[in-house]
């Protein structure tokens, strides 16, 4: 597999077919992700029949493009009124909306347009070139390995957001809990069900998701009726100047790698690697203390990683057969409806199907570039839009996205439980962010430690015998310890001077 195979794909992307439905994908995406609640996993899933009239190429083409430009679609709500259109988008809400409250939403949506667009490109290059080999490096991980990368995940809470790392770990310590809710897959134990039929699968993140932003926000914008509400001045509105991006190029080009290797590992996908993309985005910045305020690596760094993830997820779900996020997995049904087995064969039997889904991931990321960027004036408008009128509207939006889901009522109750909670926890100094990376991770620590303790015989040792696992373990106590390590080299710093 080579250039010739990638000839063998060109003309088969060239058809006004595939290239006409790559476009109306991108511009579905783009709506779709910016509609609260609703994601391009849901609208992927509605599209499943329409794609049975459809050849290999262009069906899978069409649901490639609507992927990736959901997941920049949610960044548009996200920077708007802190309402993330998908979970990916969640982190880009930290420094998105408050860039937008400042008057400069069409600067953020801007600067998440290029990073978007540049971190789906990335993935995608890296992917046509070096997909059989990443592939293998995923496949590698075992359950040990998973454990230890939930690990070094949990260990960024204390620095994630905030300004409060306790709060922060017992926002985390909250997240794990909500977790743990359902019946264990292990034992068959239930778990805080209360006889609830709906609870014993879990909790879904989305309601959550929704709760804790949108509902949250709005709780408390409703405290602010009957004050002068701050608008954006569609002549305060400017796209990112040539400054902004040498500023936050080492953001997008490290956020592109984590985000392509995080997307490759197997059910990971976008969410967490925003959110690791912007703890990286915060832990290199020269000024964190503005995180959390408006920082345009706060936006760019998670807006590159969740979409360099949506190429890396890609590659498990095409070599592997097993998806890479939430959304892969409806479009590897999307495969098996087509007739198509997914997995290693598809890379010396079909390469013009693996090629054109990719270029059509390629162009779709070009596409939703010049899409973001025309439209991030008239995105903008959005918050000139009263609040009488918008937020009724987007608690009917998070109404339908919550209930939408599973057709269920609990997941209605369990949003406005969590927007209830998200508003209490808000005026108390908490911030979302680690109740979210909690909730990730929570059913992976769990699943994979009990994986791994039945591979190891009970025998914690076992851990010492996997190289990527304890790769993994050592960063978790570097970032841990990088509080202390920093402040203990301060204190060092200015005594040696003081002497000086």
């Amino acid at each position: 597999m080579g250039l010739p195979a990638l000839e063998y794909a060109l003309p088969v992307f060239t058809d006004p077919l595939v290239i006409g439905l790559v476009i109306l994908g991108t511009i579905a995406g783009v709506v779709v992700g910016a509609l609260p609640g609703l994601s391009s996993s849901m609208a992927i899933a509605l599209l499943l029949p329409f794609s049975l009239y459809l050849d290999p190429v262009p069906a899978i083409a069409l649901l490639a493009a609507l992927y990736c430009a959901g997941t920049f679609g949610g960044s548009i709500t996200a920077i708007l009124i802190n309402a993330p259109g998908a979970p990916p988008a969640a982190a880009t809400a930290f420094d998105g909306y408050p860039m937008a409250v400042k008057g400069e939403a069409g600067r953020a949506l801007g600067i998440s347009a290029i990073a978007s667009s540049l971190g789906g490109i990335f993935s995608v290059v890296v992917l046509l070139f070096a997909a059989p080999f990443l592939a293998r490096v995923a496949y590698s991980f075992g359950p040990p390995e998973y454990f230890a990368l939930a690990v070094f995940g949990l260990s960024m809470l204390a620095s994630i957001s905030g300004e409060a790392p306790i709060k922060n770990l017992i926002g985390g310590c909250i997240g794990l809990l909500i977790a743990t809710i359902g019946v264990d897959l292990t034992t068959g134990v239930e778990r805080f069900t209360f006889s609830v039929p709906e609870l014993y699968e879990g909790i879904h993140f989305i309601p959550v998701l929704i709760g804790l932003f949108a509902v949250t926000e709005l709780l408390t914008q409703a405290q602010n009726l009957g004050q002068k509400r701050h608008s954006i001045r569609v002549s305060a509105v400017k796209l990112p100047s040539l400054a902004d991006f040498r500023r936050i190029r080492s953001t997008i080009l490290r956020s592109s790698g984590i985000g392509t290797f995080i997307g490759i590992l197997p059910a990971e996908g976008g969410t967490m690697a925003a959110m690791i993309g912007y703890n990286e985005a915060k832990r290199w910045s020269d000024e964190p203390e503005k995180f959390g305020k408006g920082a345009i690596e706060g936006v760019a760094g998670p807006e590159a990683a969740n979409n360099a993830a949506t190429g890396g997820a890609m590659v498990p779900t095409l070599a592997l057969g097993i998806p890479g996020s939430a959304t892969a997995a409806v479009i590897l049904g999307g495969l098996q409806v087509q007739g198509l087995r997914p997995g290693p064969y598809l890379f010396d039997e079909q390469p013009a199907l693996l090629y054109g889904i990719f270029f059509a991931m390629l162009l779709s990321n070009a596409l939703f570039l010049v899409v973001g960027l025309a439209g991030a004036k008239l995105f903008s408008r959005i918050s000139l839009v009263p609040t009488t009128l918008l937020w009724p509207t987007v608690f009917a939006l998070c109404f339908v996205g919550a209930y939408g889901l599973e057709q269920s009522l609990v997941d209605v109750w369990i949003m406005m439980i969590a927007g209830l909670a998200g508003y209490v926890l808000k005026r108390y100094g908490f911030s979302p962010a680690p109740i979210i990376m909690g909730l990730v991770l929570g059913s992976l620590v769990e699943t994979s430690l009990a994986q791994s303790m039945i591979i190891f015989d009970q025998q914690w040792t076992g851990f010492l015998a996997r190289p990527i696992a304890l790769v993994f373990f050592a960063l978790a106590a570097i970032s841990i310890l990088s509080g202390s390590i920093r402040a203990l080299l301060g204190r060092v710093l200015s005594r040696s001077g003081g002497t000086a």
